[in-house]
């Protein structure tokens, strides 16, 4: 069966060849034998270090040791650096044990491992601060060595915060007095059901499966009211009943990262962005990607977008009649929509009535702590792995994203689990968290080359049959949301949407992270944003004079989102009739 009915067989031959032989391996089609044997090799080695190119770090770690050996400026720096800290922990060490003493390194905001009151008596703090001294001597030591690269200093510098990270005093017995004290309350308890549970998490990383989640999609989540109504072998498009005696006539597309299953934005009712929607007369439509397997391993990025996002276009227009549909994009499924809106806007198609971007970038060139994951030899590393079993596992993508935040992720979460007994809360997002997709070899490879590595999307080079497409032909207004701690699509990355499109942007920033920051409904304590509206004649400004000149606002962006949207969405009219179909939440999100 063809995946691409609509190219001529000749042009599917020759984009099967150049993918099999060019992209996938990197050499000639009359070599490709050859490359069985390196790829084989790498996936192997893949499976002992966590996917990670062991080529990549020793670039990045050469490139550092070289520079540094050829600094004696630095090194001297480093040796008086050392010797004053050394100095500055005696001091402290001995004062700290007369009990009057301030200490000279205080852990950052977001550092909670020696947040304890316990930390702060001898000999506990005099440990803490000689592990805190080292983590800033050490950042010092990785960072600043000239003539480094920018991409090789950010490497050598997180992984030497992952060493530290895994020889904090907080991860050990012997040095945590809260862990010490907890022991002695509960009699030795917490460490027998800390090894029982450690022994369970170890088995079922070497058997490759995860802990059963306690969120069901169709039961606990996933459960606003809805029909299947197209489906194809890539996605589900799912239509949700009306929850308001009337509607606006212009539906609403959804369409969600691949990388993530839909329900992120139905998670339980109180935390349903597209419930909201709904009771506040919007017709929703979601796309439900497939959970990909090795059969689907030539399925393209081109494919995610005509099996997707125009799949669902046409059949939204079939169904409701709308002439004109408003479109948002979550993650990487708004990078996918503005690549779909380009390619629509130069092919005169003008069915998109408004275009939302919730924290997707269209321009890589700064997309965050994630590139220190991907560069050319990490790649090439990925592509061995996916060539191997035909796509990109969960376990491989959430390795890379908790290392990102090890401290938190890792370290924390086994000291609460496996030394203070402390289990994981159960709720929405995390049951979430752990039911991710896969990505066919193909489709993640080219996302990787094109828009990661060579940001063709953004330098008008991404080509949509056969035409390149520029995202200044969009003449839809646009809604962009950024989250201020966001380390997926940081906030000034999406703030790029501005002077790379020619048309009115709306641009809000909230607090939270990536799905934090996305998820948060009207009553999540703690919530604010700021937004204003950037005209397209207007000149640019920055993002950090933006976010200077603009007023904080307490509470949920949703309502200032939805009003956005109701303006764009028609007049009210009576609801449509009912659909016929299997029931939300189908079957693709099922799919383990």
């Amino acid at each position: 069966m063809n995946i691409r009915d609509d190219i001529p067989p000749s042009e599917q031959r020759r984009e099967a060849s150049t993918w099999q032989g060019g992209a996938r391996a990197g050499y000639p089609e009359s070599r490709v034998e050859h490359a069985h044997i390196d790829l084989a090799l790498n996936a192997w080695l893949g499976r002992l270090t966590g996917y990670i190119s062991p080529a990549a770090l020793a670039a990045a770690w050469q490139d550092w040791a070289a520079h540094l050996l050829l600094s004696p400026a630095k090194q001297t720096e480093l040796a008086v650096q050392a010797a004053a800290d050394w100095s500055e922990w005696l001091r402290y060490s001995a004062a700290a044990m007369l009990g009057n003493a301030d200490e000279p390194v205080r852990p950052l905001a977001q550092d909670k491992r020696f947040s304890d009151p316990l930390w702060h008596a001898w000999p506990w703090n005099g440990i803490s601060q000689g592990f805190l001294l080292s983590q800033k001597w050490w950042h010092r030591a990785t960072s600043g060595v000239r003539g480094v690269s920018p991409h090789h200093t950010d490497v050598v510098t997180f992984v030497a915060r992952q060493l530290l990270d895994g020889m904090a005093p907080s991860n050990f017995i012997a040095t945590n007095p809260v862990a010490q004290q907890v022991t002695l309350q509960r009699g030795g308890e917490n460490l027998v059901r800390g090894a029982v549970r450690a022994v369970g998490d170890l088995r079922r990383a070497l058997a490759g499966t995860h802990a059963p989640v306690a969120f069901k999609p169709g039961r606990d989540v996933a459960i606003t009211p809805g029909k299947v109504v197209m489906s194809n072998r890539l996605v589900e498009l799912i239509r949700y009943e009306p929850a308001a005696p009337q509607v606006h006539a212009v539906p609403l597309l959804i369409v969600p990262a691949w990388i993530m299953k839909y329900y992120i934005l139905d998670l339980s009712s109180h935390n349903s962005l597209v419930r909201y929607l709904v009771e506040h007369g919007h017709t929703v439509y979601i796309i439900s990607w497939k959970n990909p397997d090795a059969d689907d391993r030539d399925l393209s990025l081109d494919d995610y977008r005509r099996l997707g996002v125009m799949a669902a276009l046409d059949t939204i227009e079939a169904q409701t009649g709308a002439p004109r549909v408003n479109a948002c994009g979550y993650c990487l499924g708004g990078t996918l929509l503005a690549i779909a809106a380009a390619a629509m806007a130069r092919g005169g198609d003008h069915r998109l009535a408004s275009i939302t971007l919730l924290a997707a970038q269209v321009d890589f060139t700064e997309p965050g702590e994630l590139s220190l994951f991907i560069d050319d030899s990490q790649v090439a590393f990925l592509e061995a792995v996916m060539w191997q079993q035909g796509y990109l596992d969960t376990r491989q993508m959430a390795g890379a994203f908790q290392l990102l935040r090890s401290n938190d992720l890792i370290w924390s979460r086994r000291l609460r689990q496996y030394l203070l007994d402390i289990p994981d809360k159960d709720n929405d997002l995390a049951s979430w968290n752990a039911d991710a997709t896969r990505m066919p070899c193909r489709m993640h490879s080219e996302y990787l080359h094109t828009l990661f590595l060579k940001n063709r999307l953004a330098s008008q080079r991404y080509i949509v049959d056969g035409h390149p497409v520029a995202l200044t032909d969009i003449k839809a207004p646009v809604f962009a949301v950024g989250a201020m701690t966001d380390h997926v699509a940081p906030w000034r990355s999406v703030y790029k949407i501005i002077p790379l499109t020619d048309t009115e942007v709306t641009f809000l920033l909230t607090t939270g992270g990536h799905n934090a920051g996305v998820v948060s409904p009207p009553g999540t304590p703690g919530r604010s944003y700021q937004v204003s509206v950037h005209p397209h004649e207007a000149p640019y400004i920055g993002p950090d004079a933006w976010q200077a000149i603009n007023r904080r606002q307490d509470g949920s962006w949703w309502p200032a989102w939805e009003s956005w949207l109701a303006r764009h969405a028609g007049s009210l009219v009576a609801p449509p009739d009912p659909v016929t179909g299997p029931a939300a939440p189908g079957s693709y999100v099922l799919q383990p």
